[in-house]
């Protein structure tokens, strides 16, 4: 019980409505997304935590947390593309198409020609019609497909749109099971593990996602990223304040003591032209609200510093 007590103690004069800000963590191997929630929550000694985009207990890396007032951001963060490293391992079919589940099949990889897997990859590479994997968190008429699935029902899911923006091969270990190393750029709802077994169908091996690791989501990358060790044993276990998360992963707009004002009793400003979603911050360098203009007038979405 000691390594709990030291957190919390230190933030005990922390309101638990601080501003807080981002973590970005290095997930490890085995643990839910939920699990790493449940751990920062200790670490940092608050009940505010929530996390942006989720990633499978097997997979590792890049995984952003909001903590206290921060977790308002989470929604309105632009987390659409990211990059994987993978191992992808032919000559076999799992239930849920990584190495977590039960073998369903497959056959030997060890005279697939190196130009039909380049093949295969250049054919799964741009914007793609993906079926999702059926152990996956879709919801289907409501229950999560995974649900489903462990109920012993069969499901069926629709493919959607997808883009594999690179897909790269950086190295190939032959075998009856072929692991191959590849780096993948797509955009959010792709499933690398789809992937593995639609390369594997398309040889006719079989195939499956052996290991996962993100490298990055959205502005957010893995050399910013802390292990639980790491944050656990850091001064201040919130590194990014909402200031500096703001000002990373949205443009920024320099406010008037008339324009803080204005926001911050939830009030318009004259448009810039600036699309999408950006940070308000006061003549002091704070972040007063999150801004859009889609509607003509800038409007807050979300005010961190509220009259």
């Amino acid at each position: 019980g000691g390594p709990r007590r030291g957190p919390a103690r230190r933030n005990r004069d922390r309101p638990d409505d601080g501003p807080g800000g981002l973590v970005v963590v290095d997930k490890p191997a085995g643990m839910t997304s939920h699990d790493v929630v449940a751990r920062v929550r200790r670490i940092a000694g608050t009940r505010r935590v929530g996390h942006a985009g989720t990633l499978d207990p097997m997979a590792t890396g890049v995984l952003v947390l909001g903590v206290e007032r921060a977790t308002k951001l989470l929604g309105h963060l632009t987390l659409t593309d990211k990059t994987y490293r993978a191992t992808i391992r032919l000559g076999r079919d799992t239930v849920t198409d990584d190495a977590e589940g039960e073998p369903i099949g497959g056959s030997s990889a060890a005279d697939v020609p190196l130009e039909r897997v380049h093949a295969g990859i250049a054919a799964l590479t741009g914007v793609l019609q993906q079926v999702p994997s059926a152990v996956s968190a879709v919801k289907v008429d409501g229950r999560r497909a995974y649900a489903r699935v462990r109920a012993g029902e069969q499901v069926e899911l629709a493919a959607r749109t997808v883009t594999v923006s690179r897909f790269d091969l950086l190295a190939v270990r032959p075998g009856e099971l072929t692991d191959l190393d590849v780096e993948v750029e797509c955009s959010s709802g792709t499933y690398v593990r789809a992937l593995a077994r639609d390369l594997g169908r398309a040889l006719g091996t079989g195939g499956h996602l052996s290991a996962l690791r993100r490298t990055r989501v959205g502005p957010f990358r893995l050399d910013q990223a802390l292990t639980l060790e790491e944050l656990a044993a850091a001064a201040d276990p919130v590194p990014l304040s909402l200031d500096a998360a703001v000002a990373a992963a949205f443009p920024r707009r320099e406010l008037t003591a008339e324009d803080t004002a204005k926001v911050r009793h939830g009030g318009k400003l004259t448009p810039l032209g600036l699309s999408g979603t950006y940070g308000g911050f006061d003549p002091a360098g704070r972040v007063v609200a999150l801004l859009d203009e889609r509607e003509g007038p800038a409007r807050p979405l979300v005010v961190f510093l509220p009259a």
